[in-house]
């Protein structure tokens, strides 16, 4: 009997040894399932983002570019089209003029409207802060026809005036918002300091606070020129002139104006479209850093 006992002891413990030995090996098993599956997700994603990308590029340079992806014939004929053909470079320029205008006058009122709501305190202040954000919430198509009428009443309509400011206007909330956080960054002490040495309060902004801000004006500037530079909606209804179009509409008109679409132009273009926005994030890419250390710090 004894014999026995310990003989089903013995088998017990074996069982028991031998789940806990495949317990760890289970585990593992669905941590790598889990690892290998979460990869195979994210290069799926990655392919499909990256895909579009490696067309439009492979196709700018390809001297026979069609639909399908596939080994370029390697030429640069696209760009000299595109430089040499009227009414392309003009595009570009149009573009150029109207998000750079718009850029400027956006962030010079934001920059002032933002110190002014970070310094000072009034009645409504509030209010008119999320009022303001308000105009930003609204989806353009909504307000675009009463808009259009609005221009039209100013004669301000088909004119780089016009989409400029409607442009600047629309993007002013956000940049509002961006720089009054940032002001609220900068201590006041600075100004009293300045004040104490004689100068007076739009000296202390100009001289003192304005060049602490250069990282939240160029962290603005960059959100603004690519809302402005990416819009479409907007220079399409307000502007009537193919001489002003800027090169979201070219783009457009690649695909619609023709029974035959120039996939090599077309894909150039789309390529010379991509690099103002680049070059405006590798300009201001040392500001958007410091901003966003300057919130980590003040958080």
């Amino acid at each position: 009997m004894g014999s026995l006992a310990i003989r089903g002891k013995e088998r017990g413990a074996a069982r028991h040894d031998i789940r806990a030995g495949t317990r760890p090996a289970t585990r593992r098993t669905r941590r790598v399932a889990g690892h290998v599956t979460a990869y195979l997700v994210l290069t799926v994603l990655a392919l499909f983002c990256i895909v579009p990308f490696a067309w439009v590029l492979l196709g700018s340079v390809d001297a026979h570019a069609g639909v399908y992806l596939r080994a370029p014939n390697w030429s640069l004929h696209n760009f000299i089209e595109f430089f040499t053909q009227s009414g392309e470079p003009q595009l570009l320029v149009n573009s150029l003029i109207i998000a750079g205008g718009g850029t400027i006058v956006c962030i010079v009122l934001a920059m002032f409207a933002g110190y002014a709501f970070s310094r000072f305190r009034f009645p409504g202040r509030r209010a008119l802060l999320f009022g303001v954000l308000l105009i930003r919430v609204i989806p353009p198509t909504a307000t675009i026809a009463p808009l259009y009428v609005l221009v039209l009443d100013l004669h301000l309509n088909n004119s780089y005036l016009g989409i400029i400011l409607v442009e600047a206007a629309f993007n002013l909330p956000i940049a509002l918002w961006l720089l009054k956080g940032f002001f609220d960054t900068i201590p006041e002490s600075l100004e009293e300091a300045a004040a104490v040495d004689g100068a007076s309060r739009w000296g202390a902004a100009i001289r003192v606070v304005f060049p602490l801000a250069l990282p939240g004006l160029g962290a603005s500037a960059l959100f603004t020129f690519i809302s402005i530079w990416g819009d479409f909606l907007t220079p399409l209804v307000l502007l009537q002139s193919p001489n002003l179009f800027p090169i979201s509409i070219g783009l457009f008109q690649a695909y619609v104006g023709f029974n035959e679409v120039k996939w090599g132009l077309l894909t150039a273009t789309a390529v010379i479209y991509m690099i103002p926005t680049v070059l405006m994030y590798l300009l201001v890419r040392r500001y958007l850093l410091r901003a966003t250390l300057s919130g980590a710090l003040k958080g």
